[in-house]
Parts: structure tokens; sequence; C-alpha cells
């Protein structure tokens, strides 16, 4: 087995983990170059059946997240799949895993029996709530922990019911979490020589994530409440509406705001008292608004939008998913890359990260359950090659 050149590129990951979270996390350390096995239990990947939609029969949740690996079936119930596992992970400069804590210990795979044989190993676990006795035992789904972190609460209209976020962000939010803390564990190892046990949970990365909002109430003791669209410290920072359809429009600071209403013809705003700072704007929001609007709706969003943006000012159709991708494209950001050859070439959003030296790879499509059983099960079988000691290469 080989890999392209990359930033990460000779570092192995035995990728324990399923749906999303970590194989998120171990797809960013693939594309960086590192070489990843996927472990998957017989039945495989729960989101190889999470569908519609679907690209050639195979689910585009799972194609989404699992670039750049390969993968093996094991039984860890089977003494012979057991063993090879524990081989994998003796070699592995990473393992990556999202059972419940402690979930692994009866297959010999927790962390510290598997640094008994392998010390350098950065051992990284993601979990709902984290090890501690109050946390352990409780399942650790993304909209959970939408709904127990206070997010939830904060999405939705203001006299409608709380919403969920658009995707699962808080599972993506941890498996970056996960990715730093590795990252940063094997810098650490390059001093001390030993790795060590990285531990994320879903809950800590959602207070985390919800930033200002949690800083209100840890910092304040102001708990925040819905608002729609709106902003709790900034106007105008939502959508106004426009002749045809809502513009985003953001004014973060008071020039921006003298610059908005110079382009909307109305520049004696950003003089009046009740407009004139930031929370003045924010305090007078209901006052403003309709006079931001009663301009705006003279013309198209995307007329406003050509200009607003001319002038210096944020501001943003709001798109679906496709008008998205279009409008990356139209940037240059390139955000679409095929990976693989031929018939087994899948469309995959582009790696977000750019170096100006090194590059992210794109050289496997998503791998079949256990496409790469054999090789596997062969090369952890056999005893590493002195020279090069744990690479699968």
């Amino acid at each position: 087995m080989g890999t392209s050149g990359g930033p990460l590129s000779g570092l192995l990951v035995a990728d324990f983990s399923r749906i999303l979270a970590g194989p998120y996390a171990s797809m960013l350390l693939a594309d960086l170059g590192a070489e990843v096995v996927k472990v998957e239990s017989p039945g495989g990947d729960d989101t190889r059946t999470w569908s519609p939609p679907v690209r050639d029969g195979v689910s585009t949740y799972y194609l989404g997240v699992n670039r750049n690996k390969r993968s093996v079936a094991l039984d860890l119930k089977d003494d012979g799949d057991r063993a090879l596992a524990q081989e994998l992970a003796r070699r592995a400069d990473v393992l990556l895993e999202n059972f419940k804590p402690g979930g692994l210990a009866r297959f010999g795979l927790d962390y510290e029996t598997v640094a008994q044989t392998n010390p350098g190993v950065v051992y990284a676990s993601i979990s709902g709530f984290g090890s501690g006795p109050g946390g352990r035992d409780l399942p650790g789904y993304d909209l959970i922990v939408q709904a127990i972190s206070g997010l939830m609460s904060l999405t939705g209209d203001p006299e409608g019911p709380p919403f969920r976020a658009g995707i699962s962000v808080f599972d993506v939010m941890a498996g970056l979490h996960a990715t730093i803390g590795t990252l940063a564990a094997l810098n650490a190892r390059h001093e001390s020589g030993r790795g060590q046990h990285v531990e994320v949970n879903l809950l800590s990365s959602a207070l985390s994530g919800l930033v200002n909002q949690s800083s209100a109430f840890v910092a304040g003791g102001v708990v925040p409440h819905r608002m729609g669209n709106s902003h709790p410290s900034l106007f105008p920072y939502e959508p106004l509406p426009c002749a045809d359809r809502d513009l985003i429009v953001t004014a973060g600071n008071n020039t921006q705001f003298r610059r908005l209403v110079e382009v909307l013809g109305v520049p004696e705003l950003a003089d009046d008292p009740r407009f004139a700072r930031n929370e003045d704007r924010t305090a007078n929001r209901e006052a403003l608004r309709p006079l931001l609007v009663e301009c705006l709706r003279t013309r198209t969003a995307m007329e406003w939008f050509r200009d607003i943006i001319a002038a210096g000012v944020p501001c943003g159709p709001i798109n679906t998913v496709d008008g998205g991708v279009r409008f990356a494209e139209e940037v240059g950001l390139d955000p679409v890359v095929v990976v693989g050859e031929g018939d087994a070439a899948v469309p995959s959003v582009r790696n977000p990260i750019r170096f100006s030296d090194s590059q992210a790879r794109y050289d496997l499509p998503p791998p079949a359950l256990d496409e790469h059983g054999a090789e596997l099960r062969r090369w952890l079988a056999a005893p590493p090659h002195p020279a090069t000691q744990e690479e699968p290469r």
C-alpha cells in the first residue's frame, strides 16, 4: 500500500470510528496524506445505508466523509479478527474511535491496553458527553446535543418552536476538535517520544462552538433567546427584503453602516443619533429596519448585492446548496474535486485547507465495505519489516 505525499505523509491512522464526527476527522487526516485504515464491523458503517440521496446505489452521506481511506471489515468478537485489530492498533501512529467510553476495553483496544505495546500512539476518543460517571453512558447523537446544549433554543422564529440546525453541526465541530487535538498530540510526541489519550465530546464542542451565546451566560449571566435571523449584538446583520427576495445585509461597524446608507441613498441615517453607533442601532433596530427596507425594496437583491459589495459592505444572496457551490465556482474556489478514476470516480467537496508548499490529495474514492480487506489482512498477519517497522508501505 502506498499513498501520495502530503504534510501528514508517513502517518498511519487506525480508524475505528463510524457515522460522522470520527469519519470526518479521519478524512481530513487522510486528505493531508495520512494512511487511514477504516475498520468496520461486518455490517459496515451505518451511514452506508443512510439514504436517499444516493449515487450509483451508495449513500451520498457515506461518500461525503470517507474518501482517501482503505476499508477492512473485522468482527471484534472473533478471536482472529480481534488479533488483527490489535495488531493494527500496535502499528498505528493514531487510533481514532467513537465508541461509548470504555466500549473498546473488552476487545483489548482501550487506550491503556494499546499504549502498553504502542506507547507512542495518539489515541483520540470522541463521545457524546465525556468519560465521566455522569456522561459516559449517555447516547451521543448530534440532535440530542443540539437540544441539551441550548442551540435549538436559539434557532427558529421567536414565536415558533425550537429548530435543529440544517446539518449535524456539533458532530462536525467535534470532528474538527478531534483533528486539532490529534495534531497537537503528534507535535508533543516529537518532544516527549510518547503518545497520549485525546478526548473530545459533543457537548463540550457545542458549548465552545456557541461562542458569544454561551459567553453571554457564563460571563454576563444573560440567557440568550431565539431571535429568528437577527443578531443579539449587531444591526443590520440579517436578511432584509428587496424587490424580489431577501438579501443578507451586514454592517459590523460604524464605517460599514455609513457606506451602506450612502449606497442606499439615505446618508443622513449615519448621523441620526438613534443609529450613529452599533449599540444605538441594535437598541433601535425596530425603527431602523423599515427605513432600510424602504430603500432596498426599490431594486432586486442581485442589483443591490453588486452595489453594496462594491462599497465595501458585506452582503450576500440566500442560496440553496447548488447556488452555494456555483458561487464558490464563480469566485475561483474550485469547490468540487473528482476522487478516483474511471467508473469508480466520485465528485467530492474539496478539502478547505490550502497550503503554499503542500497539497491535499484525492487519490482514493470512498471504499466499498472490506474493499481492501485481503491486502490489509495479509499485511497485518505478516511481521513488520525491520527497516520500515510499522509502516504499511
